[in-house]
């Protein structure tokens, strides 16, 4: 899909600076807040991380903050950074109201709004149901059903004699503590921490160098971290509902440098297939980590398979939340992954099952797949199975045989395992008229599909090209059919939700490549056009990055003829070049975007390399010849290079498309009959495509995504009034007849700030005299007289008179007890005392 429109306004997530950094430029003149944790909107756990501007000349001793009233000034203070910093906590799980005053009353205020620390955030409705397994873990029992538990430290170092690391006690400190040089030319005792807990109901580790007889709070991190942050994503595919443990974080040659390693179990696609719930929990732990141990300079990715898969989509979807990424044997993401397994699947039935007196030469059977044999889809389905995230019954992660799991027989009403029922908040449930009789007995919809193979045309190139006869071509589209919605193979071709489609462009489930031009990649491949990790998939992902952005100067290949994975040597080199990469962008302190930085500040070493044997080799010459990459199931059916058409928009069948290739008028009745709705019309964009929006949530209901928007910012406030009454006075002493008593009084804005529409009110022994009087606009210092008369006549006797300025108390003020003043006086024959 072509995407010449570009994307016209985003929303830029700027990542602070590391926390021992200068304080930030600022408006002299006015209060600022910053949430630093995180998006004010998106906060979890109950606190947050907060800095607060002060405008020169205000004395932060003097300063009041407070949530909805509550007093929580002691948590802030001018730290060592020379910032006004303070964390907060109690945050109740709601909207709550942090506002931040000088003495004169101008200050700013910023709404909070605080999510369970168990989620969800932004990734919609939960599935159920979720198994704990902290029990197994050592934890005891769970504190609630989100799977929470008390948070664990535990201690590690490297001895002085070993490379590897031991458990360490504080209480008994080893003897042969090793040290460490950080990146940062900081020498530190080789200890480390590693934090464990549970975060949007997911296992979460933490390890960082850290020493134990010394304190470490977010505005002052110990000096053995650099601010940085390695994220390990894990591979493979699972809806699984069973709480499982993250990869391992004891990364010592990291942990050695400086760097946090951290990774969550749900960052784990072998784990959780849903990318949305995955980029939730690496915001909810980021924010974990900056709000105890301090701001965060970046973040590197790095991850195979689906963990590559991960990165990709994170990084689009929810840009700001990790900055470099090194996916390794990858794919761009889920869903038009996903469609060459299913083709697969019914590929391997068709040419066993169906015609294989064919199909007898696997060449022919591989260029209809797009490989050069038919080994990756025998890999797919046989090897790892990962056409079967479609089927509703696979276990979810465990047994098929749990009672809460679908059967279309036995349990209708149990629970789906298909990636999109796993994922039912962001793909909702199907709309009635696509509804089959157990959704209609059961009373829901299942959750869209967007798979679609109507149109498809199998093996067009390898007819184009001879390498395949027509009969064999009109056969296999005759017969190869398609799948129902609970993965039976059924005659017709599948034609897949529309509002699925709708949903997979629009929210970023079809990896759009729109934002990634804001984050460098090294993109590391084992060469493989055997199995599924297959060469096509990195230059598939450098496509979409060419249509949505119009270069890819961001995206960098290494490959090497290792399988799968490059050699250590080779990613340790690649994680160096990241780490140059995004420190170059930290330092380019220019106002030009992110994508602008990106690419202006790679590095030298940041280009399509291969390694032949132990030579790095950067004459692409020598190194296309040597690593052929070939195609897909849907690329070998005419689709673009990009492989982004999850439903395509069809055109009648017309036999001069296929010339000089010529069918018998049985056989293109048999294609008429296969296609009655047409072929894919590769020339337009898919059904429903369109840019992906950024930063979307599902929180308003099953399969409705919204953009967040702008991040919330704070709100000034002005400086308070204070108003008083700052004398009241008679006319006269004297009077004669039946004249009347003039009062006076001098209204005063005592304070700085403005006060606006001010009623004033005079009575007279309590009643009041005449209709209440008004100052439109009353500024700081000023001052206003007012009059009122009042008859004498007959009134003998003791009279108070009283002046209310703001008698209703509509005005906030810095004082709320001094608004009115009186005066007593007397009236004894024609005359005032």
């Amino acid at each position: 899909m072509n995407r010449i429109a570009m994307l016209l306004a985003v929303v830029a997530i700027v990542m602070a600076a590391v926390a021992d950094a200068p304080a930030p430029a600022r408006a002299e003149d006015r209060f600022d807040i910053t949430v630093l944790s995180n998006r004010a909107d998106l906060i979890s756990g109950g606190d947050a991380l907060i800095e607060i501007v002060l405008p020169a000349g205000v004395d932060p001793a003097r300063v009041r903050v407070d949530v909805d009233g509550r007093d929580v000034t002691a948590a802030f203070g001018v730290r060592p950074n020379r910032r006004y910093i303070g964390l907060v906590t109690g945050l109740a799980e709601r909207a709550n109201v942090l506002t931040a005053r000088a003495p004169d009353g101008s200050g700013a205020s910023i709404t909070i709004t605080n999510h369970p620390i168990g989620g969800p955030v932004f990734a919609g409705f939960q599935v159920q149901p979720w198994i704990c397994n902290t029990v197994a873990n050592g934890f005891g029992p769970p504190l609630d059903a989100q799977c929470n538990v008390p948070t664990k430290y535990e201690f590690f170092y490297r001895a002085t004699s070993g490379s590897s690391l031991q458990g360490y006690d504080p209480n008994h400190p080893a003897s042969d503590v090793s040290m460490t040089t950080t990146d940062q030319g900081r020498t530190v005792p080789f200890i480390v921490r590693r934090e464990t807990g549970v975060i949007d109901r997911g296992w979460y580790s933490i390890a960082v160098l850290f020493d134990p007889t010394q304190p470490w709070v977010a505005w002052a991190p110990q000096a053995g971290w650099n601010g940085k942050i390695s994220w390990s994503f894990g591979g493979s595919s699972t809806s699984d509902h069973y709480q499982r443990n993250p990869p391992s974080v004891l990364n010592t040659e990291r942990l050695g440098a400086g760097f946090m390693v951290a990774a969550g179990s749900l960052n784990t696609h072998g784990q959780n297939n849903n990318d949305v719930v995955s980029s939730e929990t690496v915001m909810m732990i980021k924010e974990r980590i900056i709000e105890q141990y301090g701001q965060v300079r970046y973040v590197i990715g790095d991850g195979c398979s689906g963990g590559a898969i991960l990165q990709h989509m994170l990084a689009n979807a929810y840009p700001g939340l990790i900055d470099g990424i090194q996916p390794s044997c990858s794919f761009p993401d889920s869903r038009t992954t996903g469609l060459e397994s299913v083709d697969c699947s019914l590929l391997l039935r068709y040419f066993r099952n169906t015609s294989p007196q064919l199909w007898l030469v696997e060449a022919q059977r591989g260029a209809v797949s797009g490989h050069p044999s038919e080994s990756t889809c025998i890999a797919w389905v046989d090897v790892f199975a990962f056409d079967q995230t479609a089927n509703p019954s696979n276990g979810c992660g465990g047994s098929p045989n749990e009672p809460w799991v679908y059967h279309a027989d036995t349990n209708p009403e149990g629970e789906r395992c298909t990636s999109v029922d796993y994922a039912i908040a962001v793909w909702g449930r199907r709309d009635p008229d696509l509804q089959g009789s157990i959704e209609r007995q059961i009373g829901r919809g299942f959750g869209r599909n967007p798979y679609s193979n109507e149109g498809v045309q199998y093996g067009r190139h390898a007819l184009m090209s001879g390498e395949i006869l027509p009969e064999q071509f009109v056969d296999l589209n005759a017969k190869i059919g398609g799948r129902d919605i609970d993965y039976n193979w059924i005659p017709q071709r599948t034609s897949g939700d529309r509002t699925g489609s709708s949903i997979a462009y629009g929210t970023g489930r079809v990896n759009d490549a729109v934002r990634l031009d804001r984050v460098p990649i090294i993109d590391l491949r084992g060469h493989d056009n055997e199995e599924i990790h297959t060469d096509i998939n990195s230059y598939i992902m450098r496509q979409r990055l060419l249509e949505a952005n119009g270069h890819t100067d961001n995206h960098v290949m290494f490959i090497a003829q290792t399988p799968l994975v490059l050699p250590p040597s080779v990613t340790a080199e690649a994680f160096s070049l990241m780490d140059q990469w995004l420190a170059n962008i930290e330092a380019d302190t220019s106002n030009d975007p992110r994508e602008v930085k990106v690419v202006r500040n790679k590095p030298a070493g940041a280009v399509d390399s291969c390694y032949i044997g132990t030579e790095k080799v950067t004459d692409q010459s020598k190194c296309r010849p040597l690593f052929p990459y070939f195609g897909t199931t849907r690329i070998a059916a005419g689709g673009p290079l990009a492989n982004d058409v999850m439903k395509c928009e069809l055109t009648p069948l017309n036999r001069l498309d296929y010339l000089p290739v010529t069918f018998t008028d049985e056989q293109w009745a048999q294609l008429q009959a296969a296609f009655p709705t047409g072929v894919c019309d590769f020339n337009r964009p898919p059904v429903n495509g369109q840019l992906s929006a950024e930063w979307v949530t599902f929180m308003d209901g099953l399969g409705i995504g919204r953009p967040l928007g702008p991040p919330p910012v704070a709100t000034a406030i002005a400086p308070l009034p204070d108003l008083t009454v700052t004398s009241v006075s008679l006319s006269s002493s004297k009077l004669t007849g039946g004249d009347p008593l003039t009062f006076t009084a001098v209204i005063t804005n005592a304070a700085a700030g403005v006060a606006s529409n001010v009623a004033v009110r005079f009575l007279v022994d309590g009643a009041p005299l005449g209709a209440e009087q008004s100052i439109a606009q009353l500024a700081g210092g000023a001052s206003r007289t007012l009059t009122a008369q009042w008859s004498a006549k007959d009134q003998n006797g003791t009279h108070t008179v009283e002046v209310a300025v703001d008698p209703a108390n509509t005005i906030p003020e810095l004082d709320e007890t001094n608004n009115r003043a009186t005066k007593t006086f007397a009236v004894q024959g024609g005359k005032v005392q």
